[in-house]
């Protein structure tokens, strides 16, 4: 009699451990669903130019370039952050949502000081988009003064 009703707790055990996984299977199901549907509404980033040659300048001097985009998405663009490969490369980004259609841009400033050669910057913007980040460079040659 013990030997039966230890079988039925087990078997009871089992049987919602299998209910709880189907569950979470479910939820992550929906999860997922949703998951695309905001993606197909979030917002894009276009970029009139991803890369910039600024061409040949003198060591020590500074260049500036403002990669203009466009939020072709259809929800509000939000800039989090533009991150460049060096701390020569200091870029500026609108603090402000990009309405849909609207456009906006990344200043990007280059130091050559201590620099020489050709140069290859490039500048990892993290916004509200998926994939959430893209790239763009700035790139030339630094000669002797």
């Amino acid at each position: 009699m013990k030997k039966l009703f230890l079988c039925t707790i087990v078997a009871g055990m089992l049987m919602t451990a299998c209910n709880s996984n189907s569950g979470t299977n479910a939820t992550a199901a929906t999860t997922a669903d949703a998951g695309n549907t905001s993606a197909t509404n979030a917002p894009v980033v276009k970029f009139e130019k991803e890369t910039h040659d600024f061409g040949k300048i003198k060591a020590g001097d500074k260049v500036t370039y403002a990669f203009k985009f466009t939020n072709t998405g259809k929800s509000p663009l939000i800039i989090k952050d533009a991150v460049a490969t060096c701390g020569c490369t200091k870029p500026e980004w609108p603090s402000t949502p990009i309405k849909p259609g609207e456009e906006g841009e990344i200043k990007v400033t280059f130091s050559s000081v201590g620099k020489m050669g050709l140069q290859d910057k490039q500048i990892t913007i993290t916004a509200n988009t998926n994939p959430a980040q893209s790239m763009v460079h700035l790139i030339g040659e630094v000669t002797p003064i």
